[in-house]
């Protein structure tokens, strides 16, 4: 582990972090020192990528936790503390795709939305506030669903709901020193992209003034910015990562391109 790195010595909770986004955010931080707990349910990639960074010498860990299970926290929470005695950063990176159109959402997607997209980042805030003191980091994974109407109502709801709450968590903990800030990425190579139909990725990247979508790569870096004490000054804030695509207000267009023929009424 590296002595000098960035965020040397800090210890850091990242929740879906078995693959994607979440997995660039643990070797990144882990490459700048800090000691890494990753947390998913997709056990078998977890442990692989344990292995692979531990087997260079980083400090990381895999454990499985389902964000919206309290006692998985509440087990999370008890381990730190026995383990290391604080947490310095939360990244609330877990989240799902859902992607009902009005009028038929399916209320089982819905609250399962929910559950994963902004109960479990409550829920991690909640279990781990109690071992963060004054500098510690908290970054929740919004969207660019959360910066303009998207048609995915499920995905699009949530993600404002999760805009809403880190708003209301940089108010609440920052006389205790706890920074609380959003990172709105746009459209990401990850696995949850994969779901995209090709209608939805050909309008939307025709929207991207940069011409492509988002690699992990591109987001990693400012995840660890906000752990960093470099970012000690901000809180409450909303970073956009998305080649510009919100820039323009643009999202009528890839809605358009992406509509059923029929709908039923």
């Amino acid at each position: 582990m590296s002595d000098t790195g960035r965020v040397a010595g800090k210890v850091v909770v990242v929740t879906g972090a078995a693959r994607g986004q979440g997995a660039a955010e643990v070797e990144a931080l882990a490459r700048e020192g800090a000691t890494v707990l990753a947390v998913d349910v997709l056990d078998d990639e977890g442990m692989a990528l344990e292995a692979r960074l531990a087997g260079d010498g980083l400090s990381i860990s895999y454990r499985r936790l389902d964000v919206t299970s309290e006692s998985d926290w509440a087990g999370l929470a008890a381990a730190v503390r026995r383990e290391h005695g604080r947490v310095n950063a939360l990244i609330n990176n877990a989240g799902v795709a859902a992607r009902d159109r009005l009028p038929h959402v399916n209320l089982d997607v819905w609250h399962r939305t929910m559950d994963i997209n902004v109960t479990g980042p409550l829920l991690g805030i909640q279990a781990l506030v109690p071992l963060m003191g004054a500098g510690a980091s908290i970054v929740n994974v919004c969207s660019v669903a959360a910066v303009s109407g998207h048609a995915a109502a499920p995905y699009t709801a949530s993600k404002w709901a999760l805009r809403g709450l880190t708003r209301t968590a940089s108010l609440e903990l920052g006389e205790r020193g706890i920074r609380v800030n959003a990172v709105m990425p746009g459209l990401v190579e990850t696995p949850l992209m994969e779901s995209a139909s090709p209608a939805f990725r050909a309008a939307a990247v025709a929207e991207i003034p940069l011409g492509r979508t988002g690699q992990v790569a591109d987001i990693a870096p400012t995840m660890l910015f906000l752990v960093s004490d470099e970012s000690a000054y901000y809180n409450g804030a909303e970073l956009v990562i998305d080649g510009g695509l919100t820039a323009h207000v643009s999202h009528k267009g890839i809605a358009d391109a992406t509509r059923p023929a029929t709908e039923e009424s």
